[in-house]
């Protein structure tokens, strides 16, 4: 196993790490809208999925792969009722790109209203 970690996304807040490279894969961890120095973007749904999607992209590049390598996704979202507006922002992000994915509704850390963690193919 190799653990994969960035400085250009936020540091793990508890006993995790940013990501594990196994077999073949890169299981990341679930980003939140928490800038590379630590700091919540307690804004719109808009905003904190762009900077989700900012934080995994700084760990695909950390790990040399690109979003079309995910292949699948864990998406969280605070409230169901921003199902549409998100898919929206998720597939501009992922610019034709679709991997499985599953989508529920969960409470999040800091009051977040998007979670979204990726397996990627290496």
């Amino acid at each position: 196993m190799k653990i994969i970690n960035t400085n250009q996304a936020p540091a793990a807040i508890g006993p995790y790490s940013q990501g594990i490279a196994t077999n073949g894969l890169i299981f990341f961890s679930g980003q939140i809208a928490l800038t590379a120095e630590g700091d919540f973007l307690d804004e719109s749904l808009e905003t904190q999925a762009l900077q989700v999607f900012k934080n995994i992209d700084a760990l695909l590049s950390e790990a040399g792969v690109c979003k079309t390598n995910i292949v699948k996704a864990t998406v969280w979202l605070e409230d169901l009722a921003n199902f549409v507006e998100f898919n929206e922002l998720y597939a501009t992000w992922l610019n034709g790109h679709k991997p499985a994915r599953s989508c529920v509704q969960a409470k999040l850390p800091k009051g977040a209203k998007v979670e979204v963690e990726v397996i990627v193919k290496v």
